[in-house]
């Protein structure tokens, strides 16, 4: 049997992140995490793999963005 990574093994879900609020007048840290996330505007929506550190990067920012499965 081969090693393998642990993420190898199965692939992640992909979840829709869409940006509902705007980022003015937030923490700079929200803005640079929106920007990571790709989302740049308002209802601007991105579909990206549901990997711990995105999914750590959303919980940041869960009072700007809304998160549903892809």
């Amino acid at each position: 049997m081969a090693n393998f990574a642990p993420e190898i093994l199965y692939t992640m879900a992909k979840i829709k992140i869409t940006q509902v609020k705007s980022a003015i007048d937030r923490p700079e840290r929200q803005k640079l995490t929106l920007k990571a996330l790709g989302l740049n505007k308002m209802n601007v929506t991105k579909e990206v793999e549901a990997t711990p550190q995105i999914l750590g990067m959303i919980r940041k920012v869960t009072h700007l963005v809304k998160v549903e499965e892809a």
